[in-house]
């Protein structure tokens, strides 16, 4: 088939490498370029920098429903438009132009979690399972009719970042099955249920700061699905201290207390050599792994030998 790819970050990449071993890719839109770093410097999107090692045309318009552009799409007179991860929402005249349509290979086992983050809630809901969707596109935001799916486990210490590289890695042979089904007059198209829908909102900074009345299933759950970005994260004198990596315990097992006997959520309850024990609003959560503002991330066991830590201390926004 004559592909036109539609993707911006590294979670495309693969998917876009796939097509273009078994495809004829004619054409690569991507988001323009945008400074990065400390200096600024202007970066090429993880697609574009794909597309012209193999020699493929690349286009980044600032808006894709702009006339010029959709008249130079329709001159291209692809069979299929696949769109990855692009940030932009396809305007129908760029719907109606394939012969086969537009097809979105998406980050979850739709209807649930249509939108931008469905790696990360996944993971902050506690699913058992999620995987990559390929659908028709529609004018909704991925609400366009189901064709195949692939399911992933989402394992016990699964973080944003692992699950990332697991879905990425699946988009590619779901979509050259989803290619193949199409020209041979086999691929499903089965309407998405909206009751069954659920958003996956974008992820903000904001949303990692951890609220310690919350459960230590829920924030151990929103530490691995921030991480690695923006990643969750608490205050300590003053600082911010971001924390990747956490295990639930029972109140009982290391408070020694009754339920009416627990210190406040955010309190430390108890510090060994490796390890920092913070009361939440249900259970306790053993701190592994931390970051405090302006240093590297460390095993809560080198982090002690640099900070000092008490029971009774407070986690958290001291206003």
């Amino acid at each position: 088939m004559r592909i036109v790819f539609m993707g911006t970050p590294e979670f495309s990449v693969p998917t876009l490498e796939a097509l273009i071993a078994h495809h004829e890719v004619i054409a690569v839109v991507t988001q323009p370029d945008k400074p990065k770093g400390r200096g600024k410097a202007m970066a090429f999107p993880p697609v574009k920098e794909t597309a012209l090692a193999h020699n493929i045309p690349v286009y980044q318009p600032v808006k894709v429903r702009e006339e010029g552009f959709v008249k130079m799409l329709r001159d291209m007179a692809p069979d299929a438009i696949v769109v990855v991860a692009f940030g932009q929402i396809l305007p129908e005249s760029i719907l109606n132009i394939p012969k086969y349509g537009c097809i979105n290979v998406h980050a979850s086992l739709l209807p649930k979690y249509r939108g931008a983050a469905p790696m990360q809630w996944a993971i902050i809901n506690g699913e058992k399972e999620t995987g990559i969707t390929t659908m028709f596109m529609a004018k909704g935001l991925d609400t366009g009719d189901m064709i195949d799916k692939t399911v992933i486990p989402v394992e016990a210490k699964e973080t944003g970042e692992t699950l990332h590289d697991k879905l990425s890695a699946a988009g590619g042979p779901l979509i050259l099955k989803t290619l193949a089904d199409l020209e041979a007059g086999t691929a499903r198209r089965i309407p998405q249920d909206d009751k069954d829908s659920s958003y996956a909102g974008m992820l903000t900074r904001e949303l990692g700061e951890i609220d310690w009345t919350k459960s230590a299933i829920a924030i151990e759950r929103l530490i691995r699905g921030l991480n690695s970005w923006p990643s969750a994260y608490t205050h300590m004198h003053g600082k911010t201290l971001k924390i990747w990596d956490a295990d639930v315990t029972p109140d009982m097992e290391v408070a020694g207390e009754d339920a009416a006997g627990l210190p406040v959520p955010g309190t430390v309850t108890r510090v060994t050599k490796d390890s920092i024990y913070v009361q939440t609003g249900d259970g306790q959560l053993k701190l592994n792994e931390v970051q405090l503002q302006g240093k590297k991330r460390m095993p809560v066991q080198a982090f002690l030998l640099g900070n000092k830590v008490e029971k009774g201390m407070v986690y958290g926004r001291q206003d």
